[in-house]
């Protein structure tokens, strides 16, 4: 079938996926990537054969990650997440970093190259894909939204850094160069996004929000673009424009326009949630290899393996270094979603396979592993939320906190 038949075919499976989770629902609450997921494996080339990937799908798959990556970029709220706060969220993530390495240069019997590509992988957390889950359960308010906001965007953005650095094909020293250059741009954008609008700017918005002219929608796909540009001329990896400018997106609407924000919100949400980021999700099923693991052996083998060093390398070091205002069940909760993980898992071993540091049949071992991931620890972290909000009153974002820089 043809890229446009495919293209038909990736469509028709992100409108029933959300039908699938609601029907489901009332039984288990299911993820809808899920079924997102397994659609696109359904149909792709290993079961039924009826959709491929192409240059058109997968250039729509490489926007709808880009999508994910923006709208966790844009959720991050600094003045929620700052203090000690921040603090333990960075230091957690370093010291996955360091035990996922070690853990990989182990299991690769020394080989550096697929030491970085997997150690790095182990690091990951799927905000993105955890962020709308927790919006529907009510936890993203509250001080464990704000935690897990936290350390899912250090699980987020510290994975973007150490592939920028580590994958980028450079020296590490010129990566680092590079990616403080591109930081310092970045800051000059941040510090141009915190100066006030002109008063005609936030009523151009006001004016055209529900108009063809949709200024704001049309500013933020600047802004993105713009961020995926620059990070591209930089040679880093364009996850990392996407992250940055969700960050910018937000100060500049916030600031501008904070009448309007949420509403501006909605339909760069809609774009994603409801075309670019399914696709993503679908087309990550097509492409999926799933004759590797039928086939058994090394790469089965490896795929609960994985799944358990997910818990381990990111799960562990989130629940000890914790706040400790809160209680076990939530510490339990924020080590599962930490644990959560799938597009940078599905960024990063593509770029090891493409360079063929990485085997195929390890990369779908990872990825599968991600996936289960994605299926199961949402559920028990569920699970383990509503019987903390059951055992303990919930406080609300910001209250109690007495954090400083």
């Amino acid at each position: 079938m043809g890229q446009a038949g495919t293209l038909i075919l990736v469509m028709a499976a992100a409108v029933v996926a959300p039908l699938l989770a609601h029907g489901v629902g009332r039984w288990a609450r299911i993820p809808v990537v899920i079924f997102e997921i397994v659609l696109g494996i359904l149909i792709g080339p290993d079961v039924l054969g009826w959709a491929h990937g192409g240059e058109v799908v997968d250039v729509l798959s490489d926007l709808g990650l880009s999508m994910l990556i923006f709208l966790a970029g844009y959720e991050i709220e600094f003045a929620a997440i700052k203090g000690d706060t921040l603090r333990r969220s960075v230091a957690a993530w370093v010291v996955s970093l360091a035990l996922g390495l070690a853990i990989a240069l182990a299991l690769t019997g020394l080989d550096l190259a697929r030491t970085v590509i997997i150690g790095t992988a182990l690091t990951s957390t799927a905000l993105g894909t955890v962020l709308p889950i927790l919006r529907d359960s009510g936890d993203l308010e509250g001080r464990f939204g704000t935690v897990m906001l936290a350390f899912g965007a250090v699980g987020e953005f510290g994975p973007i850094i150490a592939m920028a650095v580590l994958l980028s094909g450079r020296s590490p020293g010129t990566a680092t160069v590079v990616l403080a250059v591109f930081a310092a741009i970045t800051a000059a954008a941040v510090f141009w996004a915190l100066r006030p609008r002109p008063p005609w700017f936030s009523q151009v918005i006001r004016t055209t929000l529900h108009t063809s002219g949709q200024f704001a929608v049309r500013f933020v796909m600047l802004l993105l673009v713009a961020m995926l540009a620059l990070s591209q001329a930089f040679g880093l990896d364009v996850l990392l424009g996407a992250f940055a400018a969700g960050l910018l997106t937000r100060l500049v609407l916030v600031g501008a326009a904070p009448e309007s924000s949420e509403e501006v919100l909605e339909k760069v949400e809609a774009m994603g949630f409801g075309f670019l980021v399914p696709l993503f999700f679908i087309v990550t099923g097509i492409e999926f290899d799933l004759a590797s693991l039928l086939d058994g052996g090394r790469t089965l083998l490896l795929l609960p393996v994985f799944l358990v060093l997910f818990l381990v390398v990111r799960g562990l070091p989130a629940y000890f270094l914790a706040p400790r205002d809160l209680s076990p069940l939530s510490r339990r909760a924020l080590t599962v979603y930490s644990a959560t993980c799938l597009p940078l898992v599905v960024a990063i071993t593509a770029i090891g396979v493409d360079d063929g540091v990485l085997a195929q049949s390890d990369a779908a071992a990872l990825v599968g592993a991600a996936m289960i991931s994605v299926l199961v620890f949402p559920l028990v972290a569920m699970r383990l939320r509503a019987r903390a909000r059951g055992t303990a009153p919930e406080l609300p974002r910001g209250a109690g906190e007495t954090e400083t820089w």
